[in-house]
């Protein structure tokens, strides 16, 4: 099952943000790699709006039951609703992620590395799938391949928490310091 999440790499270099929002997201990702500290949050926090809405009121309210139920630390509820979301619009990347980010509190791995692998097909830019990737690869002691992801994570959103130190601290193993 981790080939399979790692395949998930092949994506990373894409351009397409697999969520239909045109042009108005494309400005946005363009603000997000030059935004530093509060103002990259919150240009983060409007793409992920857009993420959000799927063009359905049903599969959104679905959407949102699912996070609801993850900070109800409820994550088997989480892939209920997510599940949902999947079964009735699977080209939507977001519902992909949440159940993947429930897999990964439930510790199912496999499934979560899965479901990330299709929230990347269907949107290559999704930073958050990314972040999970580079966190469960590191978790698992693929340093190689979470470094590849951190480095992908902060290609999109080089403000993103974290990223910067995952990085140093993955070339330090990885590629070693120079002498």
């Amino acid at each position: 099952m981790l080939a399979a999440g790692l395949a998930a790499g092949a994506a990373w270099g894409k351009e397409a943000d697999g969520s239909g929002g045109g042009a108005g997201l494309a400005d946005l990702f363009d603000a997000l790699r030059q935004a530093e500290g509060p103002a990259a949050e919150q240009i983060a926090e409007k793409i992920r709006e857009e993420w959000a809405r799927s063009g359905s009121p049903a599969m959104d309210y679905l959407l949102e039951r699912g996070y609801k139920a993850l900070e109800d630390f409820d994550p088997a509820l989480a892939v209920e609703h997510f599940t949902a979301v999947i079964d009735h619009a699977p080209e939507f990347a977001e519902g992909w992620h949440g159940r993947a980010t429930a897999y990964f509190r439930q510790a199912r791995y496999g499934e979560s590395l899965d479901d990330i692998r299709m929230a990347l097909a269907l949107n290559p830019r999704h930073f958050g799938a990314l972040t999970g990737l580079a966190v469960m690869l590191e978790e698992l002691g693929y340093d190689q391949p979470a470094l590849r992801a951190w480095r992908a994570v902060a290609e999109i959103y080089p403000a993103q928490e974290g990223a910067a130190e995952a990085i140093a601290r993955l070339s330090n193993r990885v590629e070693g310091t120079a002498l």
